[in-house]
């Protein structure tokens, strides 16, 4: 892992130096120039402004393309939990898509993002995922949670780049066959390509841009796999769009791949790596699994062919064993089947295929059974044969088993033979009862067929006698049946028995014991029934006797009734009155008898079915009866207005006379009472309160009398006046009254009513006012009677002798305060209510004396007030103090309870027991602040006892004193306890934390001592290490510290301490040498890096050196300048190549120790041993290339120099052409040389 993080972070992290300086990040990062500063204003020109153009539209174009793809490749993973994204820089802003993203690659469940739109809160998301791609050991360099927040596009592709590199490349390692070389994450990729592709025509892949823009390769990477989807055959290099639409559409639709890239993602002048690299890994990731399911597949079909083979050589005796064993199951389970033939030729037919059963079939099977048993021998010698595991047949399939299936079986045909004997006596016995039963059921229906033939007459006759002699032939008939149940139920039980055994023709049975019981059933009905219309008609024919009784007696009250004697005055008119009263009771009474015989008879009438008598005859006899009661109550209405009309008159006049003599004597009786009362209280009697209220209770009654009174001589007068009114007489027989007589009683009655009542009235006023004055005395008497037991009570010596007799007492008291203070009012208005009712009154001997009692009674209440102001205090303080020593006593209890604990508590020595004791100590430390908080209020109390001079200071002091003492010894052992526990947890946690330090420093070192000698994985495990030995030393430095002082303090402990620092001490020193021996193998990669870095920079200068001193063929200078400028260039060529032979010194020494100390390699696949013949050849070449061109321009140039010469010295001759004839020949003669030259040399020459 630590390799491949190297990889990550030399493809993502920013050059420590210039790319030209470092060819790992040469290779890497082609176009990290994009984001460099333009040049210079001096050095722009337009060709350097259209070139940077030209590299911010392609850097544009390439960014656009990766955030395209790597916007797939997020929705391809967050589709798994139902997330989308449309803008990569906008939604992975407030980290809640950042966190699902890294939850679905790793598998792991991140820090509950926080919920929020506040710049704030997407900083805290996206920082929360940064550190949890740290713990996986992430390198992140240059980027922050700010820079994802605000939307940078260069840090947000780079981090998730990072994240695909991390989850999806990291993984990828190949091995090749011949070294057995464990690659980088991205030359595995590549070399994968490479040997899936290899073979096919026209797909060369060296890198993750150009190789693939054609499309060939994607397809050939698909048809390696599943030709079925690609025929690669029809595919031409030349048309890349339609190769690469066929790749990307095929792996969505039959790989399920997400389509990561489109066409002209790809086919580009420079497609980008990085999106390249993305959509490949996941062709990877999906081929390997599908091999890996292919190699399991493969290895579960050979084990499946060894298991198979197997079964064929057991399988012959399985099957037979199974069959026989089938065979015998299912054959005892039809023995064992008890269910016989419910009939006796059935069970006979049973019994014969069970002997043909033993005879024929199972001497079949018994052979069977025997081959088996050789085929189990033959079986276990061949294994035998073949040194094999012997065969043990499956449970239930041995030979054991059949043995006992087969004893199984032979117990299950003697069962059933013994069975079948047992049923075919039962069949024979169930015959019997059949017959018998059959014999029976013919008896009993002839003899139920008669009887309801008797039952089906009715004879009973039109009278009473008649009827009750059908009555008792009736009742001898039931009693007949009755006798016959018997019978009939030794049917049914005959019946029954053959149905519980199972006879065959129980039906038929049934059905005629059903038809019995239904005959008998019907008989038993006809009789109920006719016993019922026998019953109708007796109670009907009762009826009809009484209604001849009823009218008979009618007929004799109606002669009573015609009589026309009204009485000769009231005593004899309420006699008559009276008999006619018991006459009408009479009536009233045969009344409701003739409305029940008239109901009963009607109820006949309206029967349902069998009529007992005509309904016409019935209804004429109750109409009739009916008739006779209305005439006979008629008659006795009138008799009785005679009566009451003649009553009326004699009991007018009685009673205005009895008002009257009733009115005269009270009159007289009330002037008697008020003639003899003086002064107010004492009228008529009315000496003190009980006496006066007799009085007003008999005056009371006397106002009844008169109300009562009233209203009947209102009412006498009322009917005077009636019957004067009429003027006529009263009735038959009785003497006229004259109005006059009639209206001087009345008149004379109302005067002396009118007397009466004034005179009631007088009465009444005396008394109320002598019950008010000696009502006030009693309430003034019972006043002071309060007060005086009130007094007593407020001037009790009796405090209490304890709180609750305390607290009892001083709610007693404040109960008594409270009534007390409910009297003040009512004492301070006696003088007015007393002022009130001796003014109503008069000054007399009674008004005096009430008010000598009202002072005492004000004197009396200031003096109960004051005795219970003063009491009331002394209660406080005796409360206080019992509750105080209530107080110290719960106190003490807690402490003495607590001490005992404390004293015979053990200090534990592990840590888990030392923490539940911590635990116990909190909750004491709880408990003691409660406790304290009682104890200043114990002294607090005491402090206000003492200074209000309690009589009981010294005792409450003592108390006070014995409690802090011993407050103050418990808090002292708890703190002892306390710093005994301390000392044990310091000693723990410190054993504890100097392991888990141990153990992280062990660690560390194993960490390192495993860490691959590649130079980045080292140089950042390194790294890594420092930091972790910076953080670590102060805290092992101080743990050491920590020991010393702690074996110091606690001796006891000094060799568990010493033992831990000591181990400390040596995995520390472990862990040192481990790193120094990292930081070694880091320097040497660090030397064999700077010797690849300058043996790449010599490489680039040779080659750029050879291309520059092997133009031999190149274009030779048409010019003497020329001439010379490329000989000066040579020139210093040469010197450069002189300065530079130190370096290939210096190389060459530096291979040469490399190759003797470690055999290092510069790339992958070449070694130093390799490349130093080919730099040693190259050196050389150069310098033979730079000799050779050397002569080939020093050549040059004395060819230019003899150019310059023929050109003056023919300037020369046409200037000394002759002018004759020969002229001609001169001026071709120039043209003749430059031809022969080489015209193209000097296009100067004319």
């Amino acid at each position: 892992m630590a390799q491949v993080q190297g990889e990550v972070d030399n493809m993502e992290g920013p050059p420590a130096s210039n790319n030209n300086n470092n060819p790992a990040a040469r290779w890497e990062s082609p176009d990290r120039g994009w984001d460099r500063e333009p040049p210079a204003a001096a050095n722009t020109t337009p060709a350097s402004l259209f070139e940077c153009s030209r590299i911010k539209a392609l850097a544009d174009e390439r960014e656009a393309v990766q955030k395209k793809t790597f916007t797939k490749w997020v929705n391809s993973h967050l589709a798994r939990v139902g997330c989308h994204i449309g803008d990569l820089y906008a939604d992975l802003r407030d980290g809640f898509v950042l966190t699902r993203l890294l939850e679905v690659l790793s598998g792991e469940q991140l820090p509950r993002p926080t919920r929020g739109r506040m710049r704030i809160h997407s900083l805290e998301n996206v920082d929360k995922a940064l550190q949890f791609l740290k713990e996986q050991r992430v390198h992140l360099e240059n980027v922050g949670s700010h820079d994802i927040v605000d939307g940078n596009h260069r840090l947000t592709l780079g981090l998730v780049w990072t994240i695909i590199l991390r989850f999806q490349i990291q993984v990828i390692k190949i091995e090749t066959e011949d070294n057995r070389e464990t690659r980088s994450a991205k030359d595995a990729l590549l070399l994968w390509c490479q040997m899936k592709t290899a073979g096919y025509p026209e797909v060369n892949i060296q890198n993750f841009t150009t190789s693939w823009r054609d499309g060939l390769a994607f397809n050939a990477l698909i048809h390696r796999h599943r030709p079925d989807l690609v025929d690669f055959s029809k595919l031409t290099k030349s048309n890349a769009n339609y190769n690469l639409q066929r790749a990307f559409r095929t792996a969505e639709q039959h790989l399920g791949l997400a389509r990561l890239l489109d066409p002209e993602d790809v086919n580009m002048e420079a497609p980008d790596e990085k999106s390249i690299i993305t959509y490949v890994v996941s062709f990877y990731h999906y081929f390997s699994k599908m091999k890996a399911l292919a190699v399991e597949g493969k290895r579960i079909g050979k084990v499946l062919d060894q298991v198979l083979e197997v079964d064929k050589i057991i399988e012959r005796y399985e099957e037979l064993a199974a069959e026989l064993l089938a065979w015998i199951q299912r054959t005892v389970g039809l023995i064992s089947n008890q269910k016989f033939a419910n009939s006796l030729s059935g069970v006979q037919q049973q019994l014969q295929a069970f002997t043909a059963y033993c005879t024929l079939e199972k001497p079949v099977k018994f052979q069977e059974k025997g081959n088996l048993e050789v085929l189990l021998f033959s079986i276990q010698s061949k294994l035998r044969a073949h040194n094999r595991r012997l065969f043990v047949p499956r449970e239930g399939c041995g030979i054991w088993d059949i043995d006992k299936a087969w004893g199984d079986l032979e117990k299950a045909e003697h069962e059933r033979e013994a069975a079948l004997r047992a049923e075919l006596i039962r069949q024979e016995k169930l015959e019997l009862l059949a017959q018998r039963f059959d014999h029976k059921v013919a008896m009993r229906e002839s003899w139920l067929n008669e009887n309801q033939r008797l039952v089906s007459q009715d004879n009973f006759g039109y009278e009473l006698p008649a009827v009750e002699a059908a009555m008792k032939k009736h009742e001898a008939i039931e009693a007949d049946i009755a006798a016959y149940e018997e019978r009939v139920q030794g049917v049914a039980e005959l019946a029954q028995a053959l149905a519980a055994e199972g006879y065959y023709d129980a039906r038929r049975v049934a059905a005629q014991r059903d038809s019995v019981l239904r005959q008998w059933a019907l008989l038993t009905g006809l009789v109920g029934a006719r016993r019922t219309r026998l019953e109708q008609n007796l109670a009907l024919q009762k009826v009809f006797q009484e209604m001849v009784y009823m009218v008979d007696w009618m007929e004799e009250m109606q002669t009573q009734l015609l009589s026309r004697e009204c009485g000769q005055h009231l005593v004899e008119a309420d006699d008559l009155l009276q008999k006619h009263g018991l006459l009408e009771g009479d009536i009233a009474a045969q009344r409701e008898r003739v409305e029940a015989l008239n109901a009963a008879a009607l109820r006949f009438s309206q029967l349902q079915g069998y009529q007992p008598c005509d309904p016409q005859v019935i209804c004429n006899r109750v109409n009739h009866v009916h008739g006779c009661l209305a005439e006979l109550q008629d008659q006795a209405a009138r008799r009785r207005a005679e009566l009451e009309a003649s009553r009326s008159l004699w009991a007018l006049l009685q009673e205005l006379e009895e008002a009257e003599s009733w009115a005269r004597d009270k009159e007289r009786l009330l002037e008697a009472t008020s003639g003899s009362g003086g002064a107010a209280g004492t009228a008529g009697g009315a000496h003190d309160l009980s006496s006066t209220a007799r009085l007003l209770a008999q005056h009371k009654i006397l106002q009844g009398e008169l109300g009562g009174r009233r209203t009947l001589l209102q009412q006498a007068l009322r009917r005077g006046e009636e019957l004067a009114a009429a003027g006529g007489s009263v009735g038959p027989g009785a003497e006229p009254l004259h109005l006059a007589s009639l209206a001087e009683r009345a008149a004379s009655a109302r005067r002396r009513w009118q007397r009466l009542e004034e005179a009631a009235a007088r009465r009444e006023r005396r008394l109320q006012e002598a019950r008010a004055l000696h009502q006030f005395g009693a309430d003034l008497d019972g006043l002071l009677d309060w007060l005086r037991d009130a007094y007593r009570l407020a001037a009790a010596g009796d405090f209490g002798h304890d709180e609750a007799s305390s607290r009892r007492l001083a709610r007693q008291h404040r109960a008594l305060t409270g009534e007390v203070e409910a009297h003040r009012g009512p004492v301070s208005g006696l003088r007015r209510q007393l002022a009130t009712l001796g003014g109503a009154s008069g000054a007399g001997p009674l008004v005096v004396a009430l008010q000598v009692r009202v002072v005492e009674a004000e004197q009396l209440f200031a003096e109960v007030t004051e005795v219970a102001a003063l009491r009331r205090q002394w209660l406080r303080d005796a409360l206080a103090v019992y509750r105080m020593f209530g107080e110290v006593h719960a106190c003490e209890l807690w402490i003495g309870e607590k001490e005992q604990w404390l004293l015979a508590m053990r200090v534990p020595d592990s840590l888990d027991d030392v923490e539940v004791v911590q635990h116990r100590f909190e909750s004491l430390d709880q408990e003691m602040n409660s406790l304290m908080g009682r104890v200043l209020d114990v002294n607090h109390t005491v402090q206000e006892l003492v200074e209000g001079g309690h009589p009981s200071s010294d005792e409450v002091r003592s108390c006070q004193d014995h409690l802090n003492s011993r407050w103050n010894r418990i808090v002292e052992l708890v703190e002892q306890r306390k710093e005994e526990m301390s000392a044990v947890l310091l000693v723990e946690n410190h054993v504890l934390e100097v392991a888990e330090v141990r153990a992280q420093v062990r660690e560390k070192r194993r960490a390192v001592e495993s860490a691959p000698r590649a130079g980045g994985a080292l140089q950042w495990r390194l790294s890594g290490l420092e930091a972790a030995l910076q953080a670590l030393e102060p805290r092992q430095a101080a743990l050491l510290e920590e020991a010393a002082l702690l074996a110091e303090r606690f001796p006891a402990q000094a060799t568990r301490l010493h033992q831990g620092a000591e181990e400390l001490g040596a995995e520390w020193g472990a862990l040192a040498g481990a790193a120094q021996a990292c930081g070694e193998a880091v320097a040497a990669a660090g030397r064999l890096q700077r010797f690849l870095r300058d043996l790449d920079t010599f490489l680039d200068w040779l080659v750029r050196a050879q291309e520059a001193a092997g133009a031999v063929e190149g274009p030779l200078p048409r010019s003497l300048e020329e001439a010379d400028t490329l000989l000066a260039r040579h020139a210093a060529l040469k010197e450069e190549v002189d300065q530079r032979e130190e370096d290939y010194t210096r190389i060459v020494a530096a291979s040469e120790a490399l190759l003797a100390s470690d055999g290092a390699e510069l790339g992958p696949g070449l070694a130093l041993d390799e490349w130093l013949p080919h730099l040693e050849v190259g050196w050389h070449k150069l310098l033979g290339l730079w000799e050779e061109r050397r002569e080939a321009l020093v050549q040059a140039h004395v060819y230019q120099l003899f150019l310059r010469d023929l050109c003056q010295a023919l300037a020369v001759l046409r200037n000394q052409v002759p002018a004759g004839g020969g002229g001609a020949v001169w001026r071709r003669a120039p043209l003749h040389i430059s031809f022969i030259i080489s015209p193209s040399q000097n296009p100067r020459l004319p």
